[in-house]
């Protein structure tokens, strides 16, 4: 398979071989039948994180990356599938493994900054309405 890695600039937002060798095994395989894969998944990635780290439009993705359809259409796909949490659940397992914690969370932490609560309620609308 030809890789476009070879011969374009690195950008900062890259996959470093070790971060490609975790998150390799996380992404779904080819459908089975039909015409094999040709895209390097490994700059869908990198292009992905270069448009979720610099904002820019998809459609205004460095050129020297995959067509920004078809890295955009991966990225919904994988969206849509829930498959960036299943990633997230499982990278953080086995960074949490590896500093010898559990899997699982045990304590979470909640301030009065990340809960607003107030014993006083503001007027609706439809309230306010009725009482004219």
């Amino acid at each position: 398979m030809y890789s476009a890695r070879m011969s374009r600039k690195a950008y900062p937002t890259d996959l470093c071989d070790a971060e490609w060798l975790i998150l390799a095994p996380l992404i779904p395989p080819a459908k089975s039948g039909g015409h094999p894969r040709t895209t390097d998944m490994r700059e869908v990635c990198n292009a992905i994180y270069y448009h979720l780290k610099t904002g820019c439009q998809w459609d205004m993705l460095p050129r020297d990356f995959p067509p920004s359809s078809t890295v955009y259409s991966y990225y919904r796909r994988w969206q849509k599938y829930g498959l960036w949490e299943q990633m997230n659940h499982t990278l953080r397992d086995q960074v949490r493994q590896k500093l010898g914690k559990a899997t699982q969370p045990t304590a979470i932490a909640a301030d009065s900054q990340s809960v607003k609560t107030t014993e006083k309620r503001g007027m609706c609308m439809v309230s306010m309405a009725a009482k004219r």
